[in-house]
């Protein structure tokens, strides 16, 4: 591992969603690639079907959200934040209340956390957060770090911005030590931080009565964001989602692309572990290769070689429009 390149959302209306994005949230639009090539379909395990991928910019991290001409299952209505399906995007903010207004004034979005944004105790991070869900139903949180305890990426950046950039990709995983061997063990993460959230407040944040968390950061080769966190719930236990697993054109499909210095050698190593391999292909698109698997509890990750050239998000030199 050296990097993770950056989330995918599968999305249903791709353009409506970005604009979603753009104007309760700051990010910005950079790229449209039409994509209609047999090879990109079998890469996420479809049959061949049109698609189109939106790249949106934030800070200096990006998210792709990809639509399907041949579109998958909307997202399931019966959801809870200790489902296994649940993977949310943190995007971090220099001021939670300018950031609250800014999304509350938008439309079409539903909130998780009641009755509004929650201050953590310090034994759970001491940050602000708050969690809510896209208009298409993706899970997203707001992140404030206490002032002068903000990692190293986040004191960077130029004040002036409301919204910063996507600190991490927060998957909830049956089992801890499970998903480390996983992650560890044959992608090459760390852990960067440890902590068990509970309480009234860590209640509220997630909308789970009794809630107990056991959260695992998880940093990829290199130190910038975004990096990966764990969510292991001890009370309630993780569900398994009814929809489980999901095709790629489902819209609570996501994936996570990341980059491996020794492509074929990684895939070899998680084909023996028994991870369940989607693809394994040639791609122009992906660097030369890449190929899709599923972590222990389903979550999909792209795996590309890395690449020497600095890259600018999906797609590479794909027309903007």
């Amino acid at each position: 591992m050296t990097r993770i390149a950056y989330p995918s959302l599968t999305s249903a209306t791709a353009s409506r969603l970005a604009d979603f994005y753009s104007h309760a949230l700051g990010f910005e639009r950079v790229r449209t690639e039409r994509l209609d090539d047999a090879d990109f379909s079998k890469l996420l395990g479809l049959k061949r079907t049109p698609a189109q991928a939106l790249a949106l910019r934030i800070g200096n991290q990006t998210l792709e959200l990809l639509q399907f001409a041949d579109p998958g299952l909307r997202y399931p209505p019966e959801r809870s934040s200790n489902d296994t399906l649940f993977q949310h995007l943190a995007i971090v903010v220099a001021d939670m209340q300018s950031a609250y207004a800014q999304l509350a004034a938008s439309s079409d979005w539903s909130p998780i956390t009641q009755p509004g944004p929650q201050q953590l105790p310090q034994s759970s991070g001491g940050v602000r957060a708050f969690k809510f869900r896209d208009p298409e139903g993706h899970p997203l949180e707001l992140l404030q770090f206490q002032s002068g305890e903000e990692p190293r990426a986040w004191r960077r950046l130029p004040p002036g911005n409301a919204f910063l950039g996507i600190d991490h990709s927060a998957i909830v995983v049956a089992d801890t030590q499970t998903s480390l061997d996983f992650y560890i063990g044959l992608l090459g993460f760390r852990v960067s931080y440890r902590s068990l959230n509970r309480g009234p407040a860590q209640q509220r944040l997630d909308g789970v009565s009794d809630a107990v968390v056991e959260v695992t950061g998880l940093s990829p080769g290199s130190d910038e964001p975004p990096h990966l966190e764990l969510l292991c719930y001890r009370s309630p236990p993780a569900r398994a989602a009814q929809s489980m697993p999901l095709a790629s054109n489902d819209v609570a499909s996501a994936r996570l692309v990341l980059e491996v210095d020794d492509f074929a050698a990684t895939v070899d190593a998680l084909v023996m572990s028994g991870a369940r391999l989607i693809s394994r292909i040639g791609s122009p698109r992906e660097g030369g290769e890449a190929a899709l698997v599923c972590d222990p509890d389903g979550h999909a990750l792209l795996l590309r070689p890395s690449n020497k050239e600095e890259r600018h998000g999906p797609g590479g030199t794909a027309t903007q429009h």
